[in-house]
């Protein structure tokens, strides 16, 4: 009888740790009962606060940010406290001659002189130039920038290696696409744009595809890249 009774009680133990409840593509999702987030698939990381088999939340990490938000990426930041945000620093940075800036403060850029790297077309209203992330924040979040910090997402956004000053409509048509699924027109930046392409994936320690590593490994042979 004994037996009996402990039989039940772990199968009532059993149905009540179980729930129900839609969970993301990694398996996880929030348990409102529990106020946790946590995971069911062996895939993912898990983030309860089980001592033994279960991981803590790291520092910084946002409930809900397996999913991909711009929001979650903070970008354009004046990381000097000059005034000059991101964007600013890297159409000074880009331009052929020295850039006008909007009323008397040295802050936001209006003109200057940009050759676009991905058209080799030449700008000189700031308004016609969006500066592209080589590696967008949504691939990047893709291939593994899913799991870091809020901070690490924001030294990746604000990563001035990572910046190039281009034609706005350039940049829109690439969007958050791989190489193997867009490069620029300008086929004399081709060796550059995945060289910079391998070294930021490198230097963050994202994944790469398959179809993206062959189409960028037969092309830099085939071109000759360095």
């Amino acid at each position: 009888m004994k037996a009996l009774i402990l039989i039940l009680t772990l199968m009532a133990s059993s149905s009540a740790s179980a729930h129900s409840g839609r969970t993301n593509s990694e398996g996880c999702h929030n348990d409102k009962k529990r106020n946790e987030y946590h995971c069911h698939s062996s895939k993912s990381k898990p983030t309860s606060s089980s001592p033994n088999i279960i991981k803590p939340v790291p520092k910084g990490f946002a409930i809900g940010s397996l999913t991909y938000n711009r929001k979650d990426w903070p970008h354009w930041v004046d990381a000097d406290n000059d005034c000059q945000d991101a964007r600013a620093e890297i159409l000074i940075r880009d331009s052929k001659s020295p850039v006008k800036f909007k009323r008397n403060k040295p802050c936001n850029v209006s003109w200057g002189e940009w050759i676009d790297p991905y058209t080799a077309q030449t700008f000189y209203k700031a308004s016609d130039i969006d500066i592209d992330h080589i590696v967008p924040l949504a691939h990047a979040h893709e291939m593994g920038g899913k799991y870091w910090t809020r901070d690490q997402r924001r030294a990746f956004a604000n990563d001035f290696e990572n910046l190039l000053a281009v034609e706005d409509n350039a940049n829109q048509s690439k969007g958050a696409q791989p190489p193997h699924k867009w490069m620029p027109r300008n086929k004399h930046f081709h060796c550059d744009y995945l060289n910079k392409w391998k070294y930021i994936k490198g230097k963050y320690g994202l994944k790469e595809s398959f179809n993206e590593k062959t189409f960028i490994n037969n092309l830099i042979s085939s071109n000759g890249c360095n």
